[in-house]
């Protein structure tokens, strides 16, 4: 409808809503149902099962694999075809159940409704489905309620509602039923609303609907939920490496066929050739390197209280440059606590007594700045509560009254400010100055008073006896922070990482918080809140967005928007959060990220990962994890790229140098299965750097072959062809019976001296240790025994076309391919020498 319902009275807001104090009557009940239609959350029509099972088909490195499926087809290596099949039916399955899964977050919204509701109809008072609500319908509200829809409010009988898991705000809100001024006010402060999906923990009230079903402030998120949709980092490095390899293979093969061509090779023997080359060339075991490396680390985090949901999320955190989070529950305890008192008289014995906190079994329950007191005031002094005068929003105080020494004693608490008009004495500019130093310090500052009566008046009311009151005290509360989230914000400084708060709560308490956790200094004490950040320009807000660092009293859609331009420049976001506010935002971000316990299921269902035990540190564990299987990736991709360049060097050199094709068809597509096998999966289980934390993280746009990678596979690719061909030239002159045994077997053994040599891309192997990667030394070990089958088993020399080697040529191809391992290890030596310099 457009209108701010919050700065009309309760009159306009029933002429315009068509209602009446007396509800709706069943005219207009027709009516309304056929303009809003039912009151529940709507989705996007659902992509069908199985058309979202064939979409998976469609990237491109999959393409490509089921072009190299197709080629060993036609050459006749069917083992070839199946193992590639596979691979691509699993990376399906994977991709197939993490979009499944994800579609359940609004399954989840949907729960949140409430079930049912007490509403007024044609004067009467009745109760239906929450489903059947709509605009114009008066419903009444009393504690154990969630809101059924957002909600004039007409009446508020001491009514709080805490609306936590939409605003963020760790306070019970009181509502009041007056028109406020200010359009353009947060959620959080608009107290004469009562929002769908929120909990009435006190009081009563009355309202009128206003919106129901996604027009609602919830309904409002589900939309965004709907939209709000990202990629990871390595999804997009793996598509961009995919497209450039295809291309680059392609071309290599071409330019190979055309030089057979015109060296007068035998035309069918160059198309194999070229077509095995082809199939060796493309990594068709990335796929299952990638998912088993995510697996692996996924397993790791788990056992650290990391519940990784999407498997990309593992590496992702690994990328991360901003990690924007929630305060309530995430950065600090979500549990009030006495920060601070200022005691004036018996402030401790009052606390003990003026409240409505329930004891059950040794547990408390009530208001939680009610009970943050009681276990501070601990057991004191017992009193018979005669008399009491509930909290009014109006007044924003309480009182109750106790009998004394045949005296009755008067408590009163409440806001400062209504204390201080109470009083009767004049400690008021005292009240003020403490009441000040308090809430600087982020507290919510909570005042007391007292006075003695010899009999109490004929009626008890607050004009009556909340006069003259001698102040006694104030108390100052806070929802502290968790000490292991300042030292994990400390390692995500230190990893390069900024920190930034995003909160519904109040400017004074959240810019406390953020300075008592280290997110910002003194000098930096400018909070932005969602009022101002509503006034700035987008682009001023996009040009400043990577230097703010904390964000107040921000609604869902401004948590999106911040999300949103930090993704616009440049940035790999996170978000963690636990409300249904955060939702869309942990959607949206590169990473989000879930409170396991205090995280509604919305939010699970939207996040990328949950943290089990709601601790903050735990993201520090897991961007570690990220970084290290990064790091292993980029070690299969540069080992098995300089093997695949080595054999189209070798391939290609030979030629050129008068020499024969070296290799056959069938011994390409060997080398390619033994090494792209078992060594190349066990570099998954490679321990981590040990500068991996103090690292800054990846730039966003950063290629997967940067920082030598590229340059690495260029020149020891060359290298180990000239090593093969060198040693086809040599066996060729000495003893030209075996020379293409020899020139096969130091093509394998040179690939797997290299995998031991780039276990780090600057720490020497024996600096590493040898034994620290066992699977990858079992793995070296084995393949090493099947190469030796293929040269001296004679069903295999006949099967690859091989010849047993005497031991003296063994022992040359095997020294000959151990030059590589020493060429390796000096290039890193020369890496940690010019940053030494």
């Amino acid at each position: 409808m457009g209108i701010n319902w919050h700065t009309i009275t309760a009159e306009e807001t029933l002429r315009q809503t068509g209602s009446s104090i007396q509800g709706l009557n069943d005219n207009a009940v027709r009516q309304k149902l056929e303009e809003f239609g039912k009151n529940e959350l709507q989705t996007k029509k659902k992509v069908h099962p199985v058309l979202l099972f064939f979409r998976q088909f469609f990237e491109v490195m999959i393409l490509v694999l089921v072009v190299a499926a197709v080629i060993s087809a036609f050459i006749g290596e069917v083992s070839d075809t199946f193992v590639i099949i596979v691979i691509i039916i699993l990376n399906a399955v994977v991709g197939f159940i993490q979009e499944y899964r994800a579609e359940k977050a609004m399954d989840a919204l949907r729960k949140m409704a409430a079930p049912t509701s007490t509403l007024i109809r044609n004067g009467s008072t009745i109760r239906l489905p929450s489903i059947e609500l709509l605009p114009g319908d008066i419903v009444l509200l009393e504690v154990g309620n969630m809101v059924p829809a957002d909600i004039r409010l007409l009446e508020s009988h001491s009514l709080k509602i805490n609306e936590a898991s939409l605003t963020g705000e760790s306070n019970a809100i009181d509502k009041t039923t007056d028109p406020l001024q200010d359009a353009s006010l947060p959620l959080g402060d608009r107290s004469n609303m009562a929002f769908n999906g929120t909990l009435v923990t006190n009081g009563r009230g009355k309202g009128v609907v206003v919106a129901t079903a996604m027009q609602t402030e919830l309904g409002k998120i589900a939309g965004m939920l709907e939209d709000a949709k990202s990629s990871s980092p390595l999804q997009k490095r793996m598509e961009d490496f995919s497209r450039k390899l295809t291309f680059i293979i392609l071309g290599l093969c071409a330019v190979l066929f055309f030089i057979g061509f015109l060296r007068g090779e035998d035309l069918q023997r160059m198309l194999l050739t070229v077509i095995s080359l082809a199939v060796a060339a493309i990594p068709e075991a990335l796929p299952a390197v990638v998912t088993v490396s995510l697996a692996l680390g996924a397993k790791r985090l788990l056992k650290k209280n990391v519940l990784i949901r999407k498997l990309y999320a593992v590496e992702t955190l690994g990328s991360v440059t901003y990690i924007c989070t929630d305060k309530t529950g995430t950065l600090t305890r979500n549990k009030m606590r006495v920060q601070e008192v200022w005691e004036n008289g018996p402030l401790l014995l009052a606390m003990s007594l003026n409240h409505d906190v329930k004891e059950k079994e040794g547990e408390l329950f009530g208001d939680p700045t009610e009970i943050a007191m009681v276990e501070y005031a601990k057991e004191q002094e017992r009193f018979e509560r005669v008399k009491e005068i509930p909290f009014d929003a109006d007044r924003k105080a309480m009182t109750t009254i106790f009998e004394k020494e045949g005296k009755y004693w008067v408590i009163t608490k409440g806001a400062t400010e209504s204390i201080a008009d109470m009083m009767a004495d004049a400690a008021k500019e005292e009240l003020k100055t403490r009441e000040e130093e308090m809430a600087k310090k982020g507290m919510r500052v909570i005042g007391f008073a007292t006075k003695e009566l010899d009999e109490l008046p004929s009626e008890i009311t607050p004009e009556q006896i909340e006069k003259d009151l001698e102040f006694i005290g104030l108390v100052g509360l806070i929802d502290p922070p968790r000490q292991e989230a300042k030292d994990a914000i400390l390692q995500c400084k230190e990893a390069g990482i900024a920190v930034v708060m995003i909160t519904g709560d109040h400017p004074l308490t959240a810019g406390s918080i953020a300075q008592q956790l280290e997110i910002i200094g003194e000098e930096e004490g400018k909070i932005i809140t969602g009022k101002e950040l509503e006034a700035m320009p987008e682009e001023v807000f996009r040009e400043k967005v990577e230097q703010l660092r904390v964000y107040a009293r921000v609604s869902p859609q401004q948590k999106l928007n911040i999300v949103t331009a930090l993704q616009e420049n440049h940035q790999f976001v996170s978000m963690t959060g636990d409300g249904v506010n955060d939702a869309p935002s942990l959607k949206k971000a590169n990473i989000g990220v879930a409170m396991g316990i205090t995280g509604t299921d919305v939010t699970k269902e939207a996040a990328h990962m949950i943290l089990v035990d709601d601790n903050f540190a735990t993201i520090v564990d897991a961007v570690g994890e990220g970084r290290r299987i990064y790091d292993n990736i980029r070690k299969f991709i540069r080992y098995i790229l300089t093997g695949n360049s080595a054999e189209i060097w070798c391939l290609f050199l030979a030629p050129l140098l008068g020499l024969p094709i070296p290799l056959l068809p069938v011994h390409i597509l060997w080398v390619n299965l033994v090494t792209d096998g078992l060594p190349a999966l066990a570099l998954s289980t490679e321990i981590p750097e040990k500068n991996i934390m103090q690292r800054p993280p990846r730039r966003t746009d950063e290629s997967i072959f940067a920082k030598g990678l590229g340059i690495h596979v260029l020149w020891v690719g060359v290298f180990i062809g000239l090593l093969t061909v060198g040693m086809q030239w040599y066996a060729i002159h000495n003893d030209g019976n075996h020379w293409q045994t020899m020139v096969f077997t130091t093509l394998c053994f040179c690939q797997l001296y290299h995998v031991m040599a780039i276990r780090s891309e600057t720490r020497s192997l024996f600096s590493m240790g040898l034994w620290s990667n066992r699977p990858l030394l079992l793995a070296v070990g084995v393949t090493v025994l099947l190469q030796l089958m293929v040269i001296y088993v004679p069903y295999f020399n006949e099967l690859f076309h091989t010849a047993p080697l005497s031991w003296q040529e063994l022992l040359i191809v095997t020294g000959v391919s151990g030059v590589v391992f020493v060429a390796v290890e000096i290039e890193k030596w020369v890496k940690r020498k010019a940053v030494t310099i």
